[in-house]
């Protein structure tokens, strides 16, 4: 039975998750609501690894919660579930889509589409933000509100926003910059 629910919850967010896989990210925020399958801690982990790895990010989180939820073949089953409507639609749209390319409303439908999914990322973008800087278990002990932000983590994101963006180290491959910041969370977890 958590297959074929995997595969359904899976299909749907495949389904309806226009513009990549960081407009999963809502659908998977939903999903932790309301079957309890994995925390907003564990979902900024399956963020962080999916970032990471080779892959399409939401074929990753996807087989990551389907991993963490029902095992490897839970991750299969959820992996499938959130490619097969992209699989289905890809081969109806190419069917129709050179017919039509010019037509008025395919036209419009796509000018409507690219807000939506600019909208989806950007509220994802926010909830990884807002999930990173503010440590929930802080909230009940912090006496003021300078409390509740993860200081660490603000300087840890600007630094390398910064450094990232500085033309010296612009040219370096990501995998540095994952690898420097995964060696910094490390020092502040031992200094913290």
């Amino acid at each position: 039975m958590i297959y074929l629910q995997l595969f359904y919850e899976f299909f749907k967010t495949g389904l309806f998750s226009v513009g990549g896989g960081l407009a999963t990210l809502p659908f998977l925020y939903d999903m932790s609501d309301r079957t309890g399958w994995f925390s907003y801690d564990q979902l900024a982990d399956m963020i962080a690894i999916s970032e990471s790895t080779p892959g399409a990010i939401g074929i990753n989180m996807a087989t990551y919660a389907g991993n963490l939820t029902a095992g490897a073949f839970g991750g299969i089953v959820a992996t499938v579930g959130l490619v097969t409507p992209a699989i289905i639609l890809i081969i109806i749209i190419g069917r129709f889509l050179t017919k039509f390319r010019n037509n008025f409303y395919v036209e419009s439908v796509f000018y409507g589409l690219r807000p939506a999914s600019t909208a989806l990322i950007a509220a994802a973008g926010f909830s990884v933000v807002w999930m990173d800087l503010f440590d929930v278990s802080s909230l009940i002990d912090a006496g003021d509100w300078l409390g509740f932000i993860n200081w660490k983590s603000l300087i840890l994101a600007i630094f390398l926003f910064f450094i990232m963006r500085h033309r010296l180290f612009k040219n370096l491959h990501p995998v540095i910059f994952i690898a420097l910041s995964a060696l910094v969370g490390i020092v502040f977890q031992f200094a913290g």
